[in-house]
């Protein structure tokens, strides 16, 4: 079964961490970014004019170590005859390692979108701001709720919600003080209704005119009846996001909260979106679990055993879980062993256990990612894989209440 784009997004990100981890001495680690229509000669020149200049370098450590990365990629270029269609990014360095060590290492990434400049760098650390960039999700969506007393603005960017805006009216209340005549009081109290309006068409504006014009895909307001039929008929907001509002909802909060409630009620209506998708999927994951049949599981090794008997309809991952199953066996008597264990980004050494059996040295065998490796279970029992992000809160409730991995099944099981 071909990699699914979530996936590919989990190994993106679990890969940018691992490079984010990796630190040199001075300037030692070099990023090489290549996009497809550079010419590899041209590159190779560049890097043997490079090697020339750091014979200048004082330091001897200093000049051996960068001039050692320098060779490295230009030896790995001579398996690209031609930079691949999206272009790709060398890195190389002299790693520390501790102890007072380094580690020339090299890593080779294939960008999910095609570079569009040539760039050289080095640093301390690998030059990873495009590749950030590409991770982060480009569709966005205005978000605005408002009663008469308070009005907040925010984007809905991917998959998180973001607050860029809170303000609150002077607004009048319906009830008018003595010594004003009532048509005086009403009078005076809808134009501070307008004006308040107004302040938060242009504050809106302000926040969404800020986003790229082809990134902001829609704007959405919230708010009870009719305050927020009021500010759409008044035409408050810039014409060019007149045309984007997506719909009006009914939310009961206009503070920070109300930005959540607004994109939930209005479900439906993005009902492509990946935040949506996801949010259906805990939705039902968390009735299925106090539902009478009870067709869901939590826990790694819950999930394992329900994947393995095929009775698994839909397996969640959280897209943040990062564990590894090591097999293990004890250098005495030769029991063998498996375990997950959660590694850290750039973290090497691990601290096992004795053996159980004669509290002997265990030394592992081999290792697989935890999410690798369950992907390929669950394609091999035609299990629907879905990754969840932690931006939202049933996704944070699935890596931190439930282990990061939770499925909705097919049919009870007395797992």
């Amino acid at each position: 079964m071909a990699e699914s784009d979530a996936h590919k997004r989990y190994e993106f990100k679990r890969q940018l961490e691992e490079l984010r981890s990796k630190k040199g001495r001075g300037t030692e680690l070099i990023s090489l970014y290549i996009p497809q229509d550079k010419q590899i000669s041209d590159v190779v020149a560049q890097l043997r004019d490079e090697h020339g200049q750091a014979a200048n370098i004082k330091s001897k450590i200093t000049k051996t170590n960068v001039q050692s990365a320098l060779e490295s990629l230009m030896s790995r270029l001579r398996y690209f005859p031609r930079s691949p269609e999206k272009g790709v990014i060398l890195f190389t360095g002299a790693v520390d390692v501790g102890g007072n060590k380094t580690d020339l290492q090299s890593f080779t990434v294939e960008p999910p979108e095609p570079l569009i400049s040539y760039k050289y760098h080095c640093d301390s650390a690998f030059y990873l701001e495009p590749l950030e960039d590409m991770l982060t999700d480009k569709m966005t969506y205005g978000l605005l709720v408002l009663d008469r007393r308070e009005a907040t603005v925010g984007l809905l960017k991917g998959k998180h919600i973001e607050t860029r805006d809170h303000m609150t009216s002077s607004v009048p209340g319906k009830q008018r003080k003595g010594g004003q005549s009532a048509h005086r009081f009403q009078q005076l109290r809808l134009i501070a209704i307008h004006d308040f309006y107004k302040r938060i068409g242009d504050a809106a504006s302000k926040v969404f005119m800020t986003v790229d014009h082809k990134d902001l895909e829609a704007v959405l307001i919230g708010g009870p009846s009719p305050t927020k039929e009021e500010f759409n008929d008044g035409e408050f907001l810039h014409h060019e996001l007149e045309k984007k509002i997506l719909g009006l909802f009914d939310v009961s909060y206009t503070d920070e909260s109300g930005l959540f409630e607004l994109v939930d009620n209005a479900a439906d209506a993005l009902i492509n979106l990946d935040v949506i998708k996801e949010k259906k999927y805990m939705e039902r994951f968390l009735k299925e679990l106090v539902g009478d049949n009870g067709l869901a599981a939590y826990g790694e090794e819950e999930v394992r055993q329900n994947l393995q008997m095929g009775s698994v309809e839909v397996l969640m991952m959280s897209e943040d879980l990062r564990r590894e199953r090591l097999n293990t066996k004890c250098t005495q008597c030769g029991d063998a062993d498996a375990v997950t264990v959660t590694r850290r980004p750039g973290e090497d050494k691990l601290e096992l256990a004795p053996c159980k059996k004669c509290k002997g040295t265990v030394k592992v065998t081999d290792s697989t990612d935890v999410v690798d490796e369950l992907s390929t279970l669950a394609d091999q029992m035609s299990t629907q894989i879905e990754f969840i992000s932690t931006d939202f809160e049933e996704g944070a409730q699935l890596m931190n209440a439930f282990g990061g991995m939770a499925a909705i099944l097919r049919y009870k099981t007395s797992v």
